[in-house]
């Protein structure tokens, strides 16, 4: 039995106090220097909901230049030697204004509809990896379909400068600008890439 005259045996006061290291840990977290509280998170999602919209612009340009391209070349038409089906250049230019008009409203389709309702069509890994791919890709035919339909212009140009000179040289140049918003939209598609751990 114990007796009333002993004192007591008192724990220890570390055993009663509170776990102050994890609360400061976590103080510090949520501090501004570290990066890692809340004005973290809402700042990267600001950085990717502009990246978004960014990405969605990007292709929005670039499909309202590719669709310009596909419309003046298709309508470059005048009889006799201004068709532009008599001309390998012409017709490789306007192939590749349809491959990117397709390439770039479907993509726009896709960012709206992920704008707008939130969700994803496809698993975020799989979308990134073809908007990467894909942006590189039609930028690269843009410019090769655009350079090769260059020379020929200019030698045409040189003899008569009339509707069918001037509406190549307006596709042509609706085909490098397209191509300029796809070049962005593929750098801004691999910086994408490269900060999220898809692979």
């Amino acid at each position: 039995m114990s007796n009333p005259d002993e004192p007591k045996s008192e724990k220890s006061p570390e055993a009663h106090a509170p776990p102050t290291v994890a609360v400061e840990i976590e103080c510090e977290a949520v501090g501004t220097g570290s990066g890692l509280g809340v004005r973290g998170i809402l700042r990267r999602w600001r950085r990717e909901d502009l990246m978004r919209k960014g990405s969605l612009t990007l292709r929005a340009v670039a499909l309202l230049f590719s669709l310009l391209s596909l419309i003046i070349m298709a309508s470059n038409q005048h009889g006799g030697w201004m068709n532009y089906q008599h001309y390998e250049e012409y017709r490789y230019v306007l192939a590749i204004a349809i491959l990117s008009t397709l390439y770039t409203g479907i993509q726009s389709l896709k960012h709206v509809h992920q704008l707008s309702t939130g969700k994803e069509l496809i698993a975020q890994r799989t979308w990134a990896l073809v908007d990467f791919f894909g942006d590189q890709i039609m930028a690269y035919l843009l410019i090769s379909s655009a350079s090769s339909a260059v020379p020929m212009t200019d030698r045409m140009r040189e003899g008569s400068d009339n509707l069918f000179t001037d509406s190549s040289a307006a596709a042509i140049s609706m085909s490098f600008l397209a191509f300029l918003a796809l070049a962005l939209s593929a750098m801004l598609s691999g910086y994408k890439l490269s900060i999220h751990s898809y692979i």
